[in-house]
């Protein structure tokens, strides 16, 4: 079968928003041609050594980071030497959000330190930090007036794999908002694999005009251990200390290039993935240790970024069939994904 189209492939700093059901439609419509291109990226020794250099050498990528900024010069380099033409750093403004130190405790019944981390974008404590009593529901739909001054654990369980739960999904998108609306002072909600590996995500945006609240995932272990205290009639009390908060928007730059079809250069495809990652993993495995915790990773859809964006000619199998397939693959690499998906707006 013989390619006429143009592919455009993006790197972004935030990846494209699609309606779910259109990307259902999508996905199911191309899931053959997309497991071979899957395929053809997996099998190619240059994609993994780019990640491995990018996770290696430069790590975590927090929007408005100078990594971050490492890692587009390093991306559009790399991208030239794939072959593609027309490559192009727009600039773009990205969040600038900094987690600072950050610790949690169980103080009564028992004195324990809780495994936690606190959700990106997320606001911080008072210097003091925040102590309350513990109050339990699955999810924000089991939200009462008794959360009142309290701190609420979000107890839903999530997927090990995909994090998608619903209970889980509005726990960090709607969660936050909700609870403070009904008077609570903070939000735990019970997050990541076992072994005392809390996952950090981002927060969605803060309703307007609800007073924004501190939000952090706690480990399993550690919300099961709560959960079960507070069943049993006795009242937990915990001390959340955050130092995160926002600082002005970053200058930075979305990366993009071609790779120029010969039949139908009209016809494009995008390629794309984001480039910026959470703060606390360094990479390549799927958990880190950080102060004997462990937190997160660096190497999320950056692997689609490394596999497809930077030598797309292998998803294409330009080095087979040269005479075959003649694509143009605009490139584009988007920063300020984690937190906004401002890459997406400003690029």
């Amino acid at each position: 079968m013989r390619l006429s189209i143009t592919l455009t492939l993006c790197l972004l700093a935030a990846p494209v928003v699609e309606a779910e059901t259109a990307a259902s439609s999508i996905a199911a419509r191309y899931d053959d041609a997309a497991q071979k291109l899957i395929a053809a990226a997996l099998a190619d020794k240059h994609s993994t050594a780019r990640l491995q250099y990018l996770c290696d050498r430069i790590g975590n990528r927090l929007s408005g980071s100078a990594s971050l900024e490492r890692a587009i010069e390093w991306t559009a380099a790399e991208m030239g030497k794939a072959g593609l033409s027309n490559v192009q750093k727009p600039r773009v403004k990205v969040p600038r959000w900094v987690r600072g130190k950050e610790w949690a405790s169980l103080f009564e019944p028992i004195q324990k330190p809780l495994a936690m981390i606190g959700l990106g974008m997320s606001v911080g404590t008072p210097q003091e930090g925040i102590v309350g009593e513990v109050v339990t529901v699955e999810n924000p739909i089991g939200l009462s007036d008794k959360v009142a001054g309290k701190i609420v654990l979000y107890t839903a369980a999530n997927d090990e794999r995909t994090y998608r739960t619903p209970g889980y999904r509005q726990a960090v998108t709607v969660g936050p908002s909700r609870a403070a609306a009904l008077g609570a002072i903070a939000v735990l909600v019970r997050s990541g694999y076992a072994l005392q590996s809390p996952r950090t995500t981002g927060l969605d945006p803060y309703a307007e005009g609800v007073r924004k609240i501190p939000a952090a995932a706690v480990s399993v272990e550690d919300a099961l251990l709560m959960q079960r205290l507070v069943e049993s009639g006795t009242p937990v009390c915990v001390h959340l200390m955050m130092e995160a908060h926002q600082e002005p928007d970053a200058d930075s730059h979305n990366v993009m290039g071609e790779l120029r079809g010969r039949e139908k250069p009209e016809e494009i495809v995008v390629l794309g993935g984001h480039i910026d990652s959470w703060d606390v993993g360094q990479g390549k495995r799927r958990r880190q240790r950080h102060d004997g915790l462990v937190r997160g990773r660096a190497a999320h859809q950056e692997t689609g970024t490394a596999s497809a964006a930077y030598d797309p000619r292998v998803l294409l199998g330009e080095r087979r069939e040269r005479r075959r397939r003649r694509p143009r693959v605009p490139c584009d690499d988007r920063g300020g994904s984690e937190q906004s998906r401002s890459g997406d707006r400003n690029g």
